[in-house]
C-alpha cells in the first residue's frame, strides 16, 4: 500500500490525498468519518483533505439527510485523466525545455560526470534515438543487455559498429570479442563506449562495477576512443584470420607495455 501511496505521490497527490483516494477505492460510497478510519488520517484533517479532492475532480461529494457522503472517480476514468494530464504536462515540458537547451548558449568540448546506472542507462538510450548514420560501441553484456531494444530499433536506418564481449546474437555488424584469459580474469575492468554520429559519447565502467560514466562532445575524446574500438575490432579480425598462436604473443606483448612481469 505504501508504494502505491508513493506512486499517487508522484503524479500530484499529497500523502493524505492519496490515502483519502485509496481508502474511497476500496471502501466505495462513504462517509468523512470512514475514510478517516480506514485511512488513519486524523478527522480534523479529513474534511478538508476531501474538499481539495472534491476541487479536483478526483472526489464526488453527495449531500444526503444524514450528511454528506464521498465517492471515488471510478478508477477507469481517474488513470485515463491522469494519462491524458501527464501526456499533456509532459509535451509542455519537452516543448518549453528543448527551447530553453537552443536559446541557452552551452560551453564547447564538454566532459560531465553521469552518476546512477538509472541516469546513466536513460542518457544512453537519449544517444541513441538520436543517431542519423553511425553508431560506435564497445560493450560487456550487462551494457548491452540494457540497451539491446534500443540498438535493434534503429539499426535499420543506423550503422551500428564495433565489438561486444559474452552477448548473445548482437547486431550483426558489431564483432564479437574474442574470450581470452584477460577477459576472464576477476580483476578485468569492463567498460563501456558509446558513440552517436562521431559528435557524442558516453563511455564508463559496467553496471557492476562502481556507478559512473561521462558525457562527452569533445573531438578529441570521441577520436581516441573510437579509434582504440577500432582497433579492438582489427586485432579481433587478424587474430581468427592468422594461424599463429598470435594469442600467446599479444598476451605477453601486452604484459611488458603495462610492465606486469
Amino acid at each position: 500500500m505504501e508504494k502505491l501511496v508513493q506512486q499517487l505521490k508522484a503524479v500530484g497527490f499529497t500523502e493524505y490525498e492519496a490515502k483519502s483516494y485509496i481508502s474511497l477505492v476500496k471502501l466505495g460510497t462513504v462517509t468523512a468519518y470512514q475514510v478517516s478510519k480506514d485511512s488513519g488520517i486524523p478527522r480534523a484533517r479529513i474534511y478538508d483533505i476531501l474538499k481539495n479532492l472534491v476541487e479536483k475532480g478526483i472526489v464526488l461529494k453527495e449531500e444526503n439527510t444524514d450528511g454528506a457522503i464521498y465517492s471515488p472517480l471510478p478508477v477507469d476514468v481517474f488513470l485515463e485523466r491522469a494519462q491524458s494530464n501527464w501526456k499533456q504536462n509532459y509535451q509542455d515540458l519537452s516543448k518549453k525545455l528543448k527551447q530553453l537547451e537552443m536559446i541557452e548558449e552551452k560551453p564547447d568540448n564538454r566532459v560531465l560526470t553521469l552518476k546512477e546506472n538509472e541516469t546513466i542507462i536513460s542518457y544512453c538510450k537519449s544517444l541513441i534515438k538520436k543517431a542519423k548514420k553511425r553508431i560506435v560501441i564497445s560493450m560487456w553484456d550487462d551494457m548491452y543487455g540494457e540497451l539491446r531494444n534500443e540498438l535493434e530499433q534503429v539499426g535499420e536506418d543506423v550503422q551500428i559498429q564495433g565489438i561486444a564481449l559474452h552477448v548473445d546474437d548482437p547486431v550483426k555488424t558489431v564483432d564479437l570479442h574474442r574470450i581470452t584469459h584477460f577477459t576472464e580474469a576477476p580483476t578485468s575492468k569492463k567498460w563501456f563506449i558509446l558513440s552517436i554520429d562521431g559528435k557524442e559519447m558516453i563511455y564508463g565502467s559496467s553496471i557492476d562495477n562502481r556507478e559512473l560514466a561521462f558525457y562527452t562532445n569533445d573531438p578529441v575524446h570521441i577520436y581516441l576512443l573510437e579509434d582504440y574500438v577500432w582497433h579492438d575490432v582489427l586485432v579481433n579480425r587478424l587474430v581468427r584470420r592468422n594461424t599463429d598462436d598470435l594469442e600467446q604473443w599479444i598476451s605477453t606483448e601486452r604484459k611488458k607495455f603495462f610492465m606486469e612481469e
